[in-house]
């Protein structure tokens, strides 16, 4: 009996897919993400790292503005839920990030994209 054992190492493409996916659920998927990114480098994970962590921020941040616009008379009112429709925005963005990783392409997301891959070009 032939000795059938597949040496054949997993695809690079299907990692880099995996990662991708994995840095838009959450801040510890987004850990994960780049942790097993670092074991298996490529192009479309970075791609998305950079892409999710861009709208981690922006999610956190707005989420701590939304509290500070709580004390806040009137003004504060209408800016909390100014808030909200920005945040709604950001799922949307999100939504169209995730679909892009789930389809292994590396398509900017609007608005955001291109800014997000100028400001974290350091993670390759």
């Amino acid at each position: 009996m032939a000795n059938e054992t597949n040496t054949t190492p997993a695809t690079s493409d299907m990692d880099g897919k995996t990662i991708a996916i994995i840095s838009y659920m959450t801040w510890i998927g987004w850990i994960i993400a780049l942790v097993m990114h670092g074991n298996n480098k490529s192009q479309i994970g970075a791609y998305h790292i950079r892409q999710s962590l861009l709208l981690h921020i922006l999610a956190v941040a707005i989420g701590v503005l939304r509290m500070f616009f709580l004390f806040m008379p009137f003004i504060g009112f209408i800016l909390f839920w100014l808030s909200w429709i920005i945040f709604i925005g950001l799922v949307v963005l999100w939504v169209i990030g995730l679909i892009a990783a789930v389809n292994g392409e590396e398509k900017p997301i609007p608005l955001l994209g291109n800014w997000a891959q100028q400001m974290f070009a350091g993670i390759k």
